[in-house]
């Protein structure tokens, strides 16, 4: 991975608008209902490697966003095969979401990878106006994801992914997630569209987890440490455990919890909903510390 940065819903008629945000700089990709459709029953016909393809001549500021997690190496190896066979194209750069809590083992892969693609070009991004767990938690407390898990997944994950689409003018994302993963992920299309307007393409969408490990092996892909010790689905340490013999991959994620997903992939409206919330709560904090002062 060549260059390392790091930085602190429209529906039309029609069908649906890419880079529809509060930017207004992202550039829009129209694909209506019936497109789509077609998109998707024919991309299920393709090999993943000719969905990449496609994906690389179809949309402009396409971007991978990765965990670092088997689905998401696949890709990256794939994407650097694809580079090698035309230099001169364009490169699907990467998006890194540092949430401060992943595993050691997934930072030391961050940095074997970086070594093994020198063709892909990483930005790192991290919750907003930190730079280290020590900070976050003078800023927000300590053990934020019990005292408060949504706010956790907005400040560690879904704001700092959407800083990061805005910042780059992402209008497509090549994500890790597949069908045999369970949950709310056994309906996926190989495209969907939030409703903020991003376009997300699964290429892997078809592939079960012995296909994604075989690939690994086959092609002497880095992959986590942690998967040689019973996980199978690797998030922050805090939230991560290892998966029992016959549960569902995503199993040691959340575990014992009514949630499958961290909020990324959830629909925005929840998350803007929570802060309008949040900032009611804290008017009437404010409010209230002032008429104390008053009495």
């Amino acid at each position: 991975m060549g260059i390392h940065r790091e930085s602190a819903t429209s529906t039309l008629e029609s069908g649906y608008a890419s880079g529809a945000s509060s930017s207004g700089a992202l550039p829009q990709i129209i694909l209506t209902k019936p497109h789509l459709k077609f998109l998707n029953n024919t991309l299920n016909n393709l090999s993943t490697m000719d969905i990449l393809r496609w994906c690389k001549l179809t949309f402009p500021n396409l971007y991978q966003t990765t965990a670092f997690g088997v689905s998401g190496l696949v890709t990256l190896d794939m994407l650097s095969k694809l580079q090698t066979e035309t230099p001169s194209a364009p490169t699907i750069d990467a998006i890194f979401l540092d949430t401060l809590y992943h595993f050691q083992e997934t930072l030391t892969l961050v940095e074997r990878t970086k070594q093994r693609y020198p063709n892909v070009n990483l930005h790192v991004y991290k919750p907003e106006g930190v730079n280290t767990t020590a900070e976050f938690e003078a800023r927000h407390g300590k053990e934020l994801w019990k005292t408060n898990a949504d706010l956790y997944d907005w400040v560690a994950k879904v704001e700092p992914a959407q800083r990061a689409y805005s910042d780059l003018s992402v209008a497509a994302v090549l994500t890790g997630r597949r069908r045999s993963q369970g949950a709310k992920r056994e309906s996926l299309d190989i495209i969907e569209i939030d409703e903020a307007g991003l376009i997300k393409i699964n290429p892997l969408a078809s592939w079960s987890f012995k296909q994604v490990q075989d690939y690994i092996k086959e092609n002497d892909v880095p992959y986590n440490e942690l998967l040689d010790r019973g996980y199978k689905s690797v998030g922050d340490w805090h939230s991560t455990e290892p998966v029992k013999e016959g549960e569902d991959e995503r199993a040691g994620r959340w575990k014992g919890q009514a949630k499958t997903e961290c909020g990324i992939h959830n629909k925005r409206s929840k998350y803007a909903q929570y802060l309008f919330e949040m900032e009611q709560k804290r008017q009437q904090e404010e409010l209230a510390a002032a008429l104390e002062k008053v009495e």
